[in-house]
């Protein structure tokens, strides 16, 4: 008599191990090509050269409404000589509650807001909810004493691209 065995369909433990070696190797190539960090990082540098757009526009548009003139302080900011294209810096972007590590600054919120800009922007990369929110950005103006020039808006970026700026400016 002959005894057969019946054979039970299934994987193997080796083909198992196989399966889930392939699909952690597709994960780690995945995970490598779109770099979700790299992604944040990208749109936080977005959002920052939108509020200097947002930003200069406001400063112009103070000026319209000025017979061209720009808001100024007399006294130059401390920190002035980090201000990447500033010849004669003039102005620092505050909110007020950074007033205070800015010698010299011009509080734009007070001249700004709410008729030019809705709020001051912040750095998106800023959130503890400390309440201590500070803007992260500078702003310059390239001109002599008493006269109007260019404005140009500052903030730093996340990502280099390998020029070695670490700067994104606005020009207008």
């Amino acid at each position: 008599m002959k005894h057969y065995t019946k054979r039970t369909s299934g994987f193997t433990l080796i083909e198992m191990l196989v399966v889930i070696g392939i699909i952690a190797i597709l994960a780690a190539v995945v995970l490598v090509a779109v770099n979700p960090l790299r992604q944040f990082a990208s749109a936080r540098d977005s959002q920052r050269r939108s509020d200097l757009y947002a930003l200069t526009n406001a400063i112009y548009q103070f000026a319209v409404e000025h017979n061209g003139k720009i808001p100024s302080t007399t006294t130059t900011p401390a920190l002035a000589a980090d201000i990447p294209d500033c010849q004669n810096p003039v102005v620092y972007a505050t909110d007020g509650l950074d007033a205070g590590t800015v010698t010299g600054g011009l509080n734009l919120a007070t001249v700004l807001v709410p008729t030019y800009i809705a709020d001051i922007p912040h750095d998106p990369s800023d959130d503890d909810n400390d309440g201590n929110v500070t803007t992260q950005y500078r702003i310059c103006i390239q001109s002599a004493a008493g006269s109007t020039g260019r404005v140009t808006a500052i903030a730093e970026k996340e990502l280099t691209d390998g020029s070695g700026v670490s700067f994104i400016t606005v020009t207008r």
